[in-house]
């Protein structure tokens, strides 16, 4: 690969290079749970849970909770990619930080486009959620709720990052909570045992039971390795962490396995309460909580999952003005706009950048993104391939000698983390390989004919002075 950043004084340099000032960099605010809270509040397990799963049990069935499984345990070595990454270079750009710096500045790019494809989609996505777990008291318009939920969680991004961690730590327990009254209900309420796990069946047309494949399995990964992908936002934050070196690994392993339990022991409780194969292939879990205690209890179950989209919704809109206020920084985008995305408010959030993510996820609240589930899978997963590539080289020069977390099993790690996701990218379908593909392209035309001819003062890569 070319135009590899070789070292992190050199990007710093490259970045003041058109400027007497310093970079501007974010406050370190929060420790390690403040950063935990906040990373668990952006993988946001009740609305996964109640969101993203439900279309899961739809296409594998019993098959679901195997499928999350392996995706959690592929989760552990892209984990320990970015923890790597993460406290190598701990920068509010994330992924493109991590893999420009080691990979070179277009693979870096492509996968700030790929992570910028996926923030910004899922949030309105996961907001018009809100008014279906809202029905019990009021019945609103999806689209009306998700553009209220979006702004809500705009107003809150513009606040001081710890002031943010209490909200969104509060609204992690009541989904927690939720979670676990799921799985009570759904252990105690049990019409199949633990073999029902591997037993590879879903409900088909007519009345007939299909077999699951390994192939539909593979094809699901996508979505699986999408359910706890939040423990990245733990590298986002890296800027406003305290002791990043040390915390940022701790954070991402951290949030990992809390978010894989807090996930997975539900779905398991769900494939085994569920009265019959058609009921868990239908996927309403708000209909089955209902059947397995009352109509109270299902309400509560419902008010805390609307809760935990909100509490998605703020830390996503957090997490995307990093992202768009580190680009800026690092000078993606003609000089007035960098200068405008750049700005620091009262609080010291990127507060321009804020808006410039938190609104048009409202206007997207009224478009059809109903394709975007399958463009996010393939998205996730080409980004964690490019970061596992990054990681494969991140123990070169004299990135070796850095004071860094390092990752057991380097480097059969990341190359079988590559082989694995390569696989499953083969897997997906064609219209989505086609969606994303065309948007890659196109950020490589900007890459080859505005970026790249501007490399001395555009796509520098500044990463934050260490205390």
């Amino acid at each position: 690969m070319t135009d590899t950043l070789p070292t992190a004084e050199a990007a710093v340099s490259e970045a003041t290079a058109d400027s007497p000032q310093r970079p501007r960099q974010l406050k370190r605010s929060i420790g390690i749970v403040g950063g935990t809270l906040l990373t668990l509040s952006c993988v946001t397990p009740a609305s996964t849970l109640f969101v993203v799963v439900p279309d899961l049990f739809g296409s594998l069935g019993t098959a679901t909770a195997l499928t999350i499984a392996i995706g959690s345990v592929l989760c552990i070595a892209v984990a320990f990619c970015y923890s790597e990454l993460g406290t190598l270079i701990p920068s509010a750009g994330g992924e493109y930080a991590m893999v420009s710096t080691l990979a070179g500045r277009l693979a870096g790019w492509l996968v700030f486009v790929l992570s910028l494809l996926v923030v910004m989609i899922v949030p309105p996505v996961i907001a018009m959620g809100t008014a279906d777990y809202l029905t019990p008291i009021v019945h609103l318009n999806p689209s009306m709720t998700g553009a209220g939920v979006m702004l809500l969680a705009t107003l809150a991004g513009l606040l001081d990052l710890r002031a943010n961690a209490w909200i969104t730590g509060i609204f992690l327990v009541l989904e927690v909570i939720a979670a676990g009254v799921v799985a009570l209900l759904g252990f105690t309420h049990s019409h199949r045992g633990l073999g029902s796990l591997t037993s590879m069946q879903v409900a088909g047309t007519g009345g007939h039971t299909d077999t699951v494949t390994a192939m539909l399995v593979v094809s699901g990964l996508a979505i699986a390795l999408f359910v706890t992908q939040g423990f990245s936002t733990a590298v986002y934050l890296s800027e406003e962490l305290e002791n990043p070196r040390r915390n940022v690994a701790r954070t991402v392993l951290a949030t990992l396995a809390i978010s894989t339990v807090i996930i997975l022991v539900p779905v398991v409780a769900i494939t085994m309460g569920a009265s019959d194969l058609p009921e868990l292939t239908g996927g309403d879990i708000s209909s089955m909580v209902t059947a397995w205690s009352n109509s109270a209890v299902g309400t509560f179950v419902s008010l805390c999952v609307a809760l935990a989209i909100i509490n998605a919704g703020i830390v996503m809109v957090i997490q995307n003005s990093r992202v768009l206020f580190a680009s800026a920084r690092d000078k993606a985008w003609p000089a007035p706009v960098n200068t405008v995305f750049a700005k620091l408010g009262r609080f010291g959030s990127p507060w321009v950048a804020t808006l410039a993510v938190g609104i048009p996820g409202a206007v997207l609240c009224f478009v059809n993104l109903d394709t975007l589930y399958g463009v996010t899978g393939v998205s996730v997963t080409g980004m964690y391939l490019l970061v596992a590539v990054a990681a494969l080289l991140s123990r070169r020069g004299s990135h070796r000698h850095t004071h860094a977390w390092r990752m057991p099993l380097w480097p059969a790690m990341p190359i079988l983390l590559i082989a694995v996701l390569a696989y499953i990218l083969t897997q997906q379908e064609t219209s989505y390989l086609l969606w994303t593909g065309g948007i890659v392209a196109a950020a490589t035309l900007y890459w080859a004919f505005y970026l790249r001819p501007r490399s001395e003062t555009r796509w520098l890569i500044s990463l934050p002075e260490e205390d």
